[in-house]
């Protein structure tokens, strides 16, 4: 196994830790070396943009006034790309918050500067790169093991860090979630906080994870399912080369939705500086930028139809349409901005008329609302006053004869 398919394999292999007790990490994995000076990082994610129709994209927004919450490790606000963008909610890689800044994570940060970097200064260049990252931190760079409270579906589900996330980042003001994370169990607890997501607008994007070239995967011909890519609702993003054929390493299975560039992607560095990085999580940031691009541009856009906007206007779409390796095929951001500006005058295709109902009876009256009888009230009322007066009489009467005596 070469060096770079071990880090691939390692980063993998803790795919879920506090999701379901397994080891929880990015679903990202190699990092290699980065390139050696400024001028290098345009040229060299030149293609990543060209794969994306970024620049045309560009034309129309850029993403100002959308913030995109970054559900990783720590993002480093002090790179270049990211400086005066970034703000940092709790830390939530642990039950006890105890107000101390987490450490920077390189992932977290290299995923943050592929959805907004600002490429200022001839420096990387984010798909949003207007746009603000709200950093949430729920996990570290390395793998950690640490065990998550089973949920017996009895009462209230058992909180998870991505569950806190997704609600904190709602109710903070992100319209669109990047989670390049993923495990293997799918959580009651996680599985609400995404339709908690959803119900208010929010846009969630996630990696359906690496394990394509895994033992399991050459033996069943599908990649295990990876969550939360795998919820309903979910923006499930697979990795691509630069020829737009799938990666070998990315999962395949019918968690994912569209493809984008995986595989030796430019991204800033915590502390400074440049990495290439390849894995489902580049491709996950990659679409959550153009995701940012369509609610800067269409704020009021549901997710759906932000998915939908996605998916039909693909670039390299599969023989049949979709497979399981790119789903529809790979992102295009100004033909996806394109489709969202005619989403936003859908409606139903059937108008539905007011009355109709199945079979040709007479239908039934509707019943009588659930609440107190106002006639019984007024009985009730009337019984208690006279009730009350009978025994103040009574009062009265037995007084004076006992002041008689």
């Amino acid at each position: 196994m070469s060096r770079g398919r071990r880090l691939r394999a390692v980063a993998a292999a803790g795919a879920s830790l506090l999701l379901t007790g397994m080891p929880f990490t990015p679903a990202a994995a190699d990092v290699s070396r980065a390139p050696a000076v400024l001028e290098d990082v345009r040229d060299a994610q030149r293609w990543v943009l060209d794969a994306l129709n970024a620049e045309k994209a560009w034309q129309v927004t850029r993403g100002a006034g959308v913030t995109v919450a970054v559900v990783d490790s720590a993002v480093d606000a002090g790179v270049p790309e990211l400086r005066g963008k970034v703000v940092t909610g709790p830390d939530l890689r642990d039950d006890a918050y105890d107000g101390r800044p987490p450490p920077v994570g390189v992932h977290g940060t290299a995923m943050a500067s592929l959805i907004a970097g600002s490429g200022r200064d001839g420096g990387l260049a984010g798909l949003a790169p207007e746009a603000a990252v709200l950093s949430i931190p729920v996990l570290n760079d390395r793998p950690e093991y640490r065990l998550v409270e089973p949920d017996n579906g009895i009462g209230p589900p058992v909180e998870t860090p991505l569950s806190r996330a997704l609600r904190y980042a709602t109710d903070n003001g992100a319209r669109v979630i990047s989670m390049s994370l993923g495990g293997y169990g799918p959580l009651r607890a996680d599985r609400q906080a995404v339709a908690y997501a959803l119900e208010r607008g929010v846009v969630l994007v996630a990696a359906v994870g690496n394990d394509g070239d895994s033992r399991a995967a050459e033996r069943y011909g599908t990649s295990f399912w990876s969550f939360p890519a795998g919820f309903a609702g979910v923006i499930g993003v697979a990795a691509v080369d630069r020829l737009g054929k799938h990666a070998a390493f990315s999962s395949d299975n019918l968690s994912v939705l569209v493809g984008a560039p995986g595989v030796a992607v430019p991204a800033a560095k915590a502390g400074g500086g440049y990495i290439s990085i390849e894995g489902s999580s580049v491709s996950t940031a990659l679409v959550a930028g153009v995701a940012a691009l369509i609610k800067a541009k269409y704020p009021q856009l549901r997710p759906e139809l932000v998915a939908r906007a996605l998916s039909t206007t693909t670039r390299g779409a599969p023989a049949g349409r979709y497979d399981e390796k790119i789903g529809f095929g790979v992102v295009d951001a100004a033909a996806a901005l394109a489709r969202a500006g005619e989403l936003t005058r859908y409606r139903s295709a059937v108008p539905v008329r007011e009355g109709l109902h199945f079979g040709k009876g007479v239908t039934v009256s509707e019943p009588e609302r659930p609440g107190p009888d106002p006639l019984r009230l007024w009985v009730y009322g009337a019984g208690i006053v006279l009730g009350l007066a009978g025994f103040g009489a009574g009062v009265v009467v037995l007084t004076r004869r006992a002041e008689r005596r």
